[in-house]
């Protein structure tokens, strides 16, 4: 899903989340709800971690440090911290290096394309050459 470039990303948080479909191998209908979702500190709002909790999908969100202060001044009534995951957290590092691959071209960092079914196809086509770049990087086993 494609926001606009100066939007923030949790804007778009429970659309993105209503349209997701995950297939599964083999037969059977797409599942609609994820066991787990990673997300950085972006996305530690009160909204979204209700909407989590509500589709009871585990959130492994980190805390910012301004939430954590204004959790803590508010002694008993701020509530416990949300639970987080350090092990599965660390596992946002492979989505973050996709990104930063993505970025690397500058079309897609710039997002100078208009209309949106162009940028889409401007990422397609980085993607398409990261993944041959990395397949002459890297060939295939074939024994």
């Amino acid at each position: 899903m494609v926001t606009a470039g100066q939007r923030g990303d949790a804007l778009g948080f429970t659309p993105l989340l209503g349209r997701l479909r995950i297939r599964r191998r083999g037969r059977g209908r797409s599942r609609t709800r994820p066991g787990v979702l990673l997300g950085d500190k972006a996305y530690s709002a009160r909204r979204i971690r209700t909407e989590l909790r509500r589709r009871r999908i585990r959130a492994v969100i980190a805390e910012p440090a301004d939430q954590t202060a204004n959790r803590r001044r508010r002694g008993s009534a701020g509530g416990r911290p949300p639970t987080f995951d350090a092990d599965a957290y660390r596992q946002r590092n492979t989505v973050e290096r996709a990104i930063r691959k993505l970025k690397a071209h500058r079309a897609v960092a710039m997002r100078s394309d208009k209309r949106e079914y162009i940028y889409c196809g401007t990422i397609d086509v980085a993607s398409i050459r990261i993944w041959l770049r990395d397949l002459t990087r890297h060939p295939p086993n074939t024994t």
